[in-house]
């Protein structure tokens, strides 16, 4: 054994080495690179400008998939990045139907906004009125806002119209509610809303799976339905109502929820309350005569064929009509039993009112209330970057201005460089346009003129990249955008999947499921949730699904 003087020299020697390892440079460098800098955070709108250092500023509305790689890709050296954004996470869309269920968990889908390895700026709230003339941003704050995890269907915090707010209205509000934010360049990418198609009921009572809030109440809804179906004082005919699951929407978000849902019952819960798998059903509801339109027929006929054999009902050509709480009028607990809120009523034009345990809405999306109200007209043009498509005779006797939008989407119109278009407000016939070369949309929110581009996070993401290289390198009007088609897949359970390529090619059943998980995997953003993802399946795979409820 060592005596007490050799084993403090030893102590002393080792901490010694410890301490010049920790002042190496090369090891200060290894750390820096595993855990990030932390970066000095501007709290005031003076610190942002003292901290600009000559650099433009970059106002970028939105967390989303373009929003939050345009803020990742700029480069700092070159450009100030302010996100702002009622949420303060980007959510990686594609694996939110596998959280819902607990196949995944929520934190391996989210990738905070605020980063140790980034110097974007991020503020918390909601974009309210654009001053184009003085290139200003107002921001309505957000951080207590209930509804920032959630799908929204409407702004939560409209008191009154936008217009009113521009004509001074704002000033009647909460000191403090309201901040201006200068811009150099701005980037809309405020993204969409659940379209509801204004069904009554449907706001209220269906969930939807568009945030990583909406997985969670999800996730619990089933478990609560499966919990009161379990209980000895549920009656055989509220079971079947709890225990019948309404997708409302045959598009990839649907079918794919369908299939994760199918999966923790079959794999999972039937373990658990295997007295009640002859109770539960799945039906997914279209007004389309088919589901995956997106797809060629030999795909969405694989998948419909598999839904088949696992027991889904694939109902086309249904048209919802309602939603409303509470038990259909011809049960027969609607007497006995006491708690009649424990269900909701489905009512179907082709068959009546059905019980259901959970409704899960996804029929697409609706403009952002931001785009029909705050980019409406334009008050004032700039003095700097707008770029005139006709002759100045024409543009000379021109008041009002507005931003163009689509017609039938109310999207906003972009040119092939994501810049926005605004053209002569009331005139008939061919209307003066021009171009404001500071001003840029992209995401679900925005259109490029003359294509018919899907409202995909490809596309949004595409976009980004393409905005965020070529700003970067100062030449946006060198070469247009074009999208490449990396085409479509799909998880149809079960391990099976289906995936078209831009191609053209088409992989079905376990090949495509690999390639699905890859795909993904690989496409996290962060190392930390590339690592987390695969343990996560494999942990479900070996001890099953958490199906506690917190």
């Amino acid at each position: 054994m060592l005596s007490r003087r050799h084993r403090a020299q030893s102590s002393r020697l080792s901490t010694g080495l410890w301490d010049a390892l920790a002042q190496h440079p090369h090891w200060a460098t290894l750390r820096s690179s595993l855990h990030g800098c932390a970066q000095k955070r501007d709290i005031t709108i003076q610190q942002l400008n003292h901290d600009r250092n000559g650099r433009e500023r970059v106002a970028i509305l939105g967390s989303g998939w373009a929003g939050y790689t345009v803020a990742r890709q700029l480069d700092a050296e070159k450009y100030q990045a302010i996100v702002i954004s009622p949420r303060s996470y980007f959510v990686f869309t594609p694996l939110l139907a596998s959280t819902s269920v607990g196949t995944l968990e929520f934190r391996t889908v989210l990738e905070p906004i605020r980063s140790r390895r980034t110097n974007v700026t991020f503020f918390q709230g909601w974009a309210d009125v654009v001053d184009f003339k003085n290139k200003n941003v107002t921001i309505e704050e957000g951080v207590e806002d209930p509804h920032q995890a959630l799908g929204l269907m409407s702004h939560p915090h409209e008191r009154e119209p936008v217009e009113e707010r521009r004509r001074g209205m704002a000033k009647r509000l909460k000191k403090g509610q309201l901040f201006d934010l200068t811009f150099d360049k701005l980037v809309i990418a405020v993204g969409c809303y659940n379209q509801t198609f204004g069904t009554p009921g449907v706001k209220e009572h269906a969930l939807f799976l568009k945030d990583v809030g909406d997985a969670r109440r999800i996730r619990n809804r089933l478990l609560a339905c499966f919990e009161t179906a379990a209980l000895p004082t549920t009656s055989d005919e509220m079971r079947k109502h709890l225990l019948n699951f309404a997708i409302v929407g045959g598009g990839p978000t649907g079918i794919e929820f369908s299939a994760e849902l199918h999966d923790i019952i079959t794999e999972d819960l039937s373990k658990i309350y295997p007295e009640l798998m002859k109770y539960y059903r799945i039906s997914v509801y279209d007004v389309a005569p088919k589901v995956l339109p997106m797809f060629d027929e030999k795909l969405a006929g694989y998948a419909m064929q598999t839904f088949r054999r696992e027991g889904i009902d694939i109902k086309t050509l249904h048209h919802v009509q309602e939603l409303r709480r509470g038990l259909p009028s011809g049960s027969k607990d609607k007497e006995g039993y006491q708690d009649d809120q424990s269900c909701w009523t489905l009512k179907i034009k082709e068959e009546g009112d059905i019980g259901v345990g959970m409704v899960v809405w996804s029929t697409g999306l609706m403009m952002n209330p931001f785009v029909e109200n705050a980019l409406g007209k334009i008050q004032q043009l700039p003095d700097t970057g707008i770029k005139f498509l006709a002759p100045k005779s024409e543009t000379q006797g021109v008041i009002e201005w507005a931003v163009k939008k689509d017609s039938k989407t109310g999207s906003v119109i972009t040119d092939d460089r994501l810049r926005v278009i605004i053209e002569a407000e009331g005139e008939q016939g061919h209307k003066p346009r021009a171009i404001m070369e500071d001003v840029f949309a992209l995401g679900d929110c925005a259109i490029l003129e003359g294509t018919t581009y899907p409202a995909t996070a490809q596309v949004a993401s595409q976009k980004a990249e393409w905005l965020a290289k070529h700003l970067n390198q100062s030449d946006v009007d060198k070469n247009s955008f074009t999208w490449k088609n990396m085409g479509v897949m799909a998880y149809v359970g079960n391990w099976n999947a289906i995936m078209q390529s831009g191609g053209g090619g088409n992989v079905s059943g376990r090949a495509a499921w690999v390639l699905w998980r890859g795909a993904y995997l690989t496409k996290s953003v962060s190392w930390r949730n590339r690592i987390l993802i695969p343990i996560y399946w494999f942990i479900n795979w070996a001890f099953g699904r958490d199906i506690s409820r917190f």
